[in-house]
């Protein structure tokens, strides 16, 4: 891999991380349904 193959995985990485994070939290608190669906959606994106 080149290092702009690199760079786009390791972003992507953390955005998933940060992603999951946040599903993990909204699950705890229900507040919002819609915010969970759309950030399960960006993690399928991103996937």
């Amino acid at each position: 891999m080149d290092k702009k193959a690199k760079k786009r995985v390791e972003v992507l990485r953390k955005k998933q991380d940060l992603l999951v994070k946040q599903i993990s939290g909204a699950k705890k608190q229900l507040d919002d349904p819609e915010e969970l669906k759309k950030l399960e959606a960006e993690l399928a994106a991103i996937l």
